[in-house]
């Protein structure tokens, strides 16, 4: 057996740096690659040129390092894959999270086969995740997404769409420090990202703003804001009795239609697809007591409905709802049959507290009911659930 090989992907951060620091020291055969995803230069916002920046500190941490290092140029793949998709979610008047797709498709599709052409055991990120191995009921072995150790950096959302073979190939190295830690390493090795600030935002748009973004390739279109009272008719729960358990999970996870007769015009914005449920900024709509935040979107009207205050019902609901094919599981053998149940901890959001939820496998999807009400359900991102610190599965809301 010779020294397992490992490409890293490095970003030229301070968490991928010191993931190939940590590599070397555990006696892998490590090699360096940056992914250069994106560069539309019509987009970029500040004079800078994030990825050329980035890219050069990858490779001052590789020379320090003394390992091999490649840029390598996805961008094509990049905006078929993960761009395009963004805007036909946007149209759609859905919210897509790139971050997650950009792992799926990206980090572990593209990138891992790169890495097994070049001969490498495996591919490793600087996420802040683990991963595990168990045994399945039919005795065979399965690798398992935990939790990071950080409980403030804990990364394993953004992966939660990785399968049984992706997972089989990737390491996470920094997956059992804190982010404090990492720094510390980086500093006492002498890597120049150690003191590097985090890059917020999605993995491919840098420095790029998303609603410049947006507005550059979606058309702006005039529409109404609406308000809609707290104690509006639409909004009051019903106590309706439901012929079945699927019936009321169905009524508990949709939210009610509105039509503009429900409220009142308030405002004008420039198209309904650049807005998301729950958001608050960018409205432009002064004097009410509260903040207004988006309730709910309409693009085929153009219309966007708000509520004032971050408690109006019309922001809450109970369950929400994964269509058959948008169902993954990173556990494949825990899968749910129909009319089965799951009690779990999930998260809608990458920064969301877990909140206890049950699972429930509908004949045509999964259900997800929650003990809590959940503001600002957004269509298009991913639920993951947990049991314990393991990532088990997610989806897309419907």
């Amino acid at each position: 057996m010779g020294m397992k090989k490992v490409v890293v992907g490095l970003s030229g951060g301070v968490d991928s740096s010191v993931a190939a620091l940590l590599l070397l020291e555990q006696g892998y055969e490590v090699i360096g690659l940056f992914m250069k995803n994106w560069h539309d230069d019509s987009v970029v916002i500040s004079r800078e040129c994030p990825w050329l920046e980035d890219s050069n500190d990858a490779l001052i941490v590789a020379e320090k390092l003394g390992i091999p290092f490649q840029v390598v140029d996805l961008s094509v793949e990049y905006k078929e894959r993960i761009v395009d998709y963004m805007f036909r979610e946007y149209k759609m008047g859905r919210t897509p999270n790139p971050d997650v797709l950009c792992n799926r498709e990206i980090k572990f599709d593209l990138f891992l086969k790169m890495a097994l052409e070049l001969g490498a055991d495996y591919v490793a990120t600087g996420h802040y995740c683990r991963k595990g191995i168990t045994t399945s009921v039919s005795g065979s072995a399965v690798y398992q997404l935990l939790a990071g150790k950080d409980p403030n950096k804990d990364q394993s959302y953004f992966l939660c769409q990785l399968n049984q073979e992706q997972l089989s190939r990737a390491l996470f190295p920094i997956g059992d420090l804190q982010k404090s830690e990492v720094r510390e390493l980086a500093r006492a090795h002498g890597l120049i990202t150690a003191e590097k600030r985090d890059s917020q935002g999605l993995c491919f748009i840098g420095k790029v703003r998303l609603p410049e973004f947006l507005q550059q390739q979606l058309s702006p279109k005039e529409g109404d804001i609406i308000t809609i009272p707290a104690n509006a008719e639409k909004l009051q729960p019903v106590g309706a009795e439901f012929s079945s358990r699927e019936a009321e999970l169905t009524a508990l996870s949709k939210s009610v239609q509105l039509e503009p007769a429900d409220g009142t015009v308030v405002g004008r914005h420039q198209g309904a697809h650049y807005f998301t449920v729950g958001q608050r900024k960018g409205l432009d709509v002064g004097g009410t007591p509260e903040p207004l935040f988006v309730i709910q979107t309409d693009v085929k009207e153009n219309i966007i409905y708000t509520g004032e205050g971050k408690a109006h019902p019309g922001l809450y609901r109970k369950a929400l709802y994964v269509m058959e094919e948008e169902v993954h599981w990173v556990r494949p053998d825990l899968a749910l049959e129909t009319g089965q149940e799951l009690k779990v901890m999930a998260r809608i959001r990458y920064r969301q507290e877990l909140q206890s939820a049950v699972l429930v496998k509908a004949g045509k999807g999964l259900y997800v009911e929650f003990s809590e009400p959940q503001s600002a359900i957004t269509p298009g991102q991913f639920v993951a659930w947990y049991e314990g610190e393991e990532l088990l599965g997610s989806g897309v809301i419907a």
